[in-house]
């Protein structure tokens, strides 16, 4: 009888050992991905057109959750408190203390035209209360989606300049279709 007590001793100490083991892994695991999506990179879904044809509706994107400096060219993820309920995908044209200037369908920054091989359609002013040229101030952007006949972005008031505290992030790939990962910048 005694040695019948001593394997279910065993036995509870073992199961118990084991259960412990699984806990610790589940938790050190759900931290892991806490601290990687807090710190690291998240997931944001892009909504609407404006970005068509370089990103998509229903495209997944991952994206840094901390970028120090977006540079002109960069595609980020913008919050915006005043009209827009979801976050935003937009690119950066211009940074702070540089000058835009909107042509012909063409678009400068410091007097240089940008090749912009991405865009789509005709480039125009949206809110003609905005005049051109204009100096992105500092510790701010001025962003445009790639579709420039369907996105309301830096040239309409609703949207205006970005505050580098409204950028979420930049976008390092697309997840979503998966096999099509690159992301022409």
């Amino acid at each position: 009888m005694e040695e019948k007590e001593v394997n279910t001793n065993k036995a509870k100490r073992y199961l118990t050992r084991n259960i412990y083991d699984v806990a610790e892994i589940l938790a050190t695991a759900i931290i892991s991905i806490m601290i990687a999506f807090t710190f690291i990179f998240r997931f944001v879904g892009v909504i609407g057109a404006s970005m068509e044809t370089t990103l998509i509706e229903n495209d997944w994107l991952c994206v840094s959750a901390h970028i120090s400096q977006p540079k002109k060219g960069d595609i980020i993820i913008i919050t915006h408190s005043n009209y827009f309920t979801q976050p935003l995908v937009k690119r950066v044209i211009a940074v702070g203390g540089q000058t835009v200037d909107i042509k012909n369908g063409e678009v400068y920054v410091d007097s240089v035209k940008l090749d912009e091989p991405y865009a789509r359609g005709y480039t125009r002013p949206l809110d003609y209360t905005i005049n051109y040229p204009l100096v992105v101030p500092e510790g701010e952007y001025f962003v445009m989606g790639d579709n420039r006949e369907n996105s309301t972005d830096s040239r309409s008031s609703l949207c205006g300049f970005i505050d580098e505290n409204n950028v979420l992030g930049k976008v390092w790939f697309r997840m979503v279709p998966f096999g099509d990962f690159k992301i022409d910048n």
